[in-house]
C-alpha cells in the first residue's frame, strides 16, 4: 500500500523535489515487481517442487511396497520407531512382535506398530516396507506432494514481495535520510543569521 500512495508523487507541482520524483520511480518499480514478479516467481518454484516431489512420490511408490504381516504376539513399552504419519497423541496403534515376507522373499521377523486395536496372535495387518522388507514409512501421496508444491510457490511469491518491500522501504529511508543530512548542512549554513536585519531572511 505504501507503495501505491507513493505514486502521487508523479503530480507536477512547483514544490516536487527530484527525490519525490526517484521515490515514485522506485514505487512504481516495487510495485510493478509486487503484482508481476512475485506471482511468476511463485510458479516457477511451485512448478519445480511440483516436478521434485512427483519424481519423488514415483520413486517411493516404486521402492516401498504394501505387505501383509502376521502377529505373533503383542509387546509392551514404547513404540519401535517415529512414524511421521502418526497422529501424535491420538494415536491408537499397538507395538507387536510380527512375522512378513519380503517382497524379495525373505522372511522377516520383529517388533513393528500395528493399527489393530486388540491384536491377537495369527490376526493380520500391512506394513509399508522396501525390496528386503525393512520397515519404512508410507510413501507420499500425490495430493499431498502437490499441496506442498502450491505452499512451496505461495510462500516463494509472499517471500518476493517482502524481499521488494523491504528493499523498497530501505531505499527509500536512505533518500529521506540523505534528505535530512541536506537540510541539517543548510541550516549550519544559514543558522546563525537568521533573524537578523539586512541578512535577508
Amino acid at each position: 500500500m505504501r507503495a501505491i500512495r507513493g505514486l502521487w508523487r508523479w503530480r507536477r507541482n512547483p514544490l516536487r523535489r527530484a527525490t519525490d520524483l526517484v521515490e515514485a520511480w522506485v514505487a512504481l518499480v516495487a510495485l510493478v515487481l509486487i503484482v508481476v514478479a512475485a506471482p511468476v516467481l511463485g510458479s516457477f518454484v511451485g512448478a519445480a517442487a511440483q516436478s521434485t516431489l512427483q519424481r519423488s512420490v514415483r520413486q517411493q511408490h516404486h521402492d516401498r511396497h504394501l505387505v501383509m504381516a502376521t502377529v505373533v504376539r503383542k509387546l509392551g513399552g514404547a513404540p519401535v520407531e517415529a512414524d511421521p504419519d502418526a497422529t501424535g497423541a491420538h494415536d491408537n496403534r499397538s507395538r507387536v512382535l510380527a512375522d512378513w515376507t519380503a517382497p524379495d522373499g525373505t522372511r522377516r521377523h520383529g517388533p513393528v506398530l500395528t493399527t489393530l486395536k486388540s491384536p491377537h496372535k495369527g490376526d493380520h495387518f500391512d506394513v509399508w516396507t522396501d525390496q528386503h522388507g525393512v520397515m519404512t514409512a508410507r510413501p507420499l501421496d500425490s495430493t499431498t506432494a502437490t499441496t506442498h508444491a502450491v505452499l512451496a510457490g505461495f510462500g516463494a511469491a509472499l517471500l518476493t514481495a517482502g524481499l521488494v518491500e523491504g528493499g523498497r522501504r530501505m531505499i527509500v529511508w536512505r533518500m529521506v535520510r540523505r534528505r535530512y543530512a541536506r537540510w541539517d548542512q543548510a541550516w549550519d549554513r544559514t543558522g546563525p543569521d537568521w533573524g537578523k536585519a539586512g541578512t535577508g531572511s
